[in-house]
């Protein structure tokens, strides 16, 4: 879609030009008590259901939206563009633009299932490196396909929900017998988070070429993730406990028609990939990240390094014919690279506390203390030059 002004003004620098044009969920004053769909331009919010007359945007959420498949979605799309950039329309949307400022945002979907995967080589070498120092930092199955593990539906928030610190059982190389208590290594994991559109039927996988038929859009996601619990519990089923009381997204869905100047081919793959695992529209994507830590800025990791792409995840997910429904949500996992700035969890960045960070007034940090916030950005490049933002997603530890 061509680089377009819009009558809406869009200050410099904004997340959300419109080119951008992504989706959330809002409450604000007066009639618009009730979640509706909207979508961000500039410092405003788009209440769709009143511009579009359409009441699948009153539904509290993007699911029945997203339901109606791509042909809307590139429809209403189109429409909202026309809409924002011509003057001659301003008389009959004006009205239904209320100020960011004003809104409350919500979880912009209901999350049917959520699936997180491992698919940075350098996270996953770093984490290999830590915990198996003598061994091969990657499992004999890493570069033949995406690991992932299923989580917590349930548990998915919003940005800006307090992250209250888990329980469980801890227990330490040296102790004779775990305990039961907070977690003492509470850490972050900095990922880009997939929402599904369509569904497929039991039976019958998803393609790698089929991605874009069946993803929505993007969001930022922060896989909180208690690393005393999962130490101790992950063996031989791995993940539990340790990452399912919390996962943090974006309020911002950015549509995947919005990422087209982003898009890369796949990164070098060695052994090639299983023919499932192959396909000539590939879905790498430039996404510059940023993480903060209590208004530090401590890593910026690169999405363009990651070594298994989107559409290679969602077609690993569904070959056994599992199905996907509107509302899935799968996570890339943790975003690193190969320098030390662009880790992207702090067990990383701290080396499981061996180096600590220095945080904004000299304090050494390794793992998240009550009371912490961190928060995630990330943007890509758009069509005609334009920056296309994420907007951000963050959370608070409290005990």
């Amino acid at each position: 879609m061509p680089n377009t002004r819009s009558w809406v003004p869009v200050p410099d620098g904004s997340d959300f030009p419109i080119e951008n044009l992504p989706y959330g969920v809002f409450t604000a004053g007066g009639e618009r008590l009730t979640p509706r769909v909207g979508v961000a331009i500039g410092d405003q919010v788009l209440d769709l259901s009143g511009a579009l007359g359409d009441d699948v945007f009153a539904t509290g959420s993007l699911n029945a939206f997203m339901a109606q498949g791509r042909g809307a979605w590139s429809d209403t799309r189109r429409r909202i563009t026309e809409l924002l950039a011509e003057e001659r329309h301003r008389p009959e949307i004006e009205p239904h633009l209320v100020a960011m400022e004003d809104v409350r945002l919500h979880l912009p979907i209901e999350v049917a299932d959520y699936v997180d995967f491992y698919a940075s080589e350098h996270h996953a070498r770093n984490v290999g490196s830590i915990f198996r120092p003598d061994g091969d930092p990657l499992t004999p199955n890493w570069k033949h396909l995406p690991i992932g593990y299923h989580g917590r539906a349930g548990t998915v928030v919003v940005s800006g929900t307090p992250v209250k610190r888990p329980h469980g059982q801890r227990k330490g190389p040296q102790d004779a017998a775990p305990t039961f208590g907070p977690s003492r290594r509470l850490d972050i994991e900095a990922e880009v988070g997939v929402v599904v559109g369509t569904a497929s039927a039991l039976g019958h996988p998803v393609p790698a070429g089929d991605f874009a038929d069946h993803a929505f859009g993007l969001v930022l996601l922060n896989d909180w993730s208690a690393r005393d619990i999962q130490a101790w519990e992950y063996v031989p089923l791995g993940p539990f406990l340790g990452k399912s009381f919390a996962t943090s997204i974006s309020p911002w869905v950015v549509p995947l028609e919005a990422l087209e100047a982003a898009r890369l081919p796949h990164p070098t793959q060695d052994p090639e990939p299983l023919e499932y695992l192959r396909s000539e529209e590939p879905w790498g994507l430039d996404l510059s990240i940023e993480i903060e830590w209590n208004g530090t800025v401590v890593s910026r990791p690169p999405f363009r390094q990651m070594y298994w792409t989107a559409d290679q995840q969602l077609a690993h997910m569904t070959v056994n014919g599992a199905s996907l429904r509107s509302g899935d949500l799968f996570a890339s996992g943790t975003v690193s690279g190969p320098e030390r700035t662009q880790r992207g969890s702090f067990l990383e960045l701290a080396w499981n506390g061996s180096e600590p960070l220095r945080l904004a007034g000299g304090e050494e940090r390794a793992f998240l203390e009550d009371g912490d916030t961190v928060t995630i950005r990330a943007s890509a490049p758009g069509t005609g030059g334009a920056r296309i933002g994420f907007g951000e997603v963050t959370g608070t530890i409290v005990p």
